[in-house]
């Protein structure tokens, strides 16, 4: 390639890598889904269509990345890639793995929203955008911690959106009347407004809403307890 005298402004770019040795969680959000879900109308509280297509979004990218990936899990709009400790893939490039996971999953989401959404075509003013972010966790307690975490805010999340919708949609209740409803309540106290307010069992909920989707790394798509599974996840 030729060179000339304007070649030295590549002496401005930095690349961050990414600390050697350790697990690497390419985290990827939905940006502004609250206006993107009203605008197609996703029902509420749960989408089982968006669900899938997350779902197929992120099978696609870990299989892409299979040789390096050791499980996905998402929930919501959200899901998380555990890279293994010893990658070298794009030599630990902050930059670049995060711009390419999350470059990757929205082209997913483009291609295959008609497969899940054939009556709601994606307008180009109303695009769907994600973004990223990748953390280091230094032990294999550590990754396992977060993961847990995760999944833990799948329940809480879900419980929460399950108790609030029901209450608007069964008991005709305004979404400020739900919310008062639900101030200070726990698990148990919610469980219970499902079911004898709204007469729903929260446990006829289906698993994927309540444990998110965990994707291993030959891209089966799994509803479990992820803390009673944690340690059979990574093999340990």
């Amino acid at each position: 390639m030729a060179k000339s005298r304007f070649e030295y402004v590549k002496e401005f770019e930095t690349h961050t890598k990414l600390l050697p040795e350790t697990y690497i969680v390419v985290r990827i959000d939905g940006k502004n889904f609250h206006d993107f879900t009203k605008y197609y109308d996703f029902e509420k509280p749960n989408d089982i269509r968006a669900l899938n297509l997350m779902n197929a979004c992120a099978k696609n990218v870990l299989l892409k990345y299979k040789s390096e990936c050791i499980l996905a899990y998402g929930e919501s709009d959200e899901y998380s890639f555990i890279l293994r400790p010893d990658t070298q893939l794009y030599n630990r490039r902050n930059d670049k793995i995060a711009t390419l996971f999350v470059s990757n999953f929205t082209s997913q989401y483009v291609v295959l929203w008609n497969n899940y959404f054939h009556d709601k075509p994606l307008n180009y003013k109303h695009l769907p955008s994600f973004d990223c972010r990748c953390v280091c966790y230094p032990t294999l307690k550590t990754v396992k911690d977060y993961l847990c975490w995760r999944y833990v805010d799948t329940h809480i999340n879900n419980l929460y959106n399950t108790a609030f919708w029901k209450l608007i949609q069964n008991c005709g209740m305004t979404p400020k009347e739900a919310e008062s409803k639900l101030s200070c309540t726990l698990s148990s106290d919610k469980n219970e407004i499902l079911f004898k307010c709204c007469n729903v069992n929260y446990n006829d909920e289906l698993e994927m809403f309540k444990k998110g989707s965990l994707i291993n790394n030959k891209g089966e798509i799994m509803f479990i307890d992820v803390i009673k599974n944690i340690d059979n996840l990574f093999g340990a």
